[in-house]
């Protein structure tokens, strides 16, 4: 899932966090089994940081659908932290499979919830 250009949403901060997600999604489907644990562990640090603070713009711009954003954020931070302690105890399979579904899930979560928190920061003049 290489970086692509029309992921871009035109809010600077956002477009830069979510090319490190790329790229860090990325290597995690390139992973050999002795690189994948700290790489998923990144990725789980990452994503949460990530979260955090498009929070803080939803909050920003006053996002009215905050409340399905946030909802859709703690499920993918439950399902990380749910694979993170298979990855920890050496099991791998489960969380590689995760993984592979991540592209998916990241064009859809981009296109929908993000896209529009992105046009939420730009109307309020706080985005781009």
């Amino acid at each position: 899932m290489p970086w692509d250009e029309q992921f871009a949403l035109g809010v600077a901060d956002m477009d830069a966090t979510h090319r490190e997600f790329v790229d860090m999604a990325d290597a995690l489907l390139q992973a050999s089994d002795d690189e994948f644990p700290v790489l998923f562990a990144s990725l789980q640090e990452h994503t949460r940081r990530h979260f955090e603070h498009e929070g803080k713009l939803m909050k920003q711009c006053r996002f009215p659908a905050i409340g399905e954003h946030n909802s859709e954020h703690l499920r993918v931070l439950g399902e990380l932290a749910h694979f993170g302690r298979g990855v920890a105890a050496g099991r791998l399979n489960m969380a590689r499979n995760y993984a592979q579904n991540l592209p998916a899930w990241f064009a859809t979560h981009l296109a929908t919830m993000d896209a529009a928190l992105a046009g939420c920061l730009k109307k309020a003049g706080t985005g781009g």
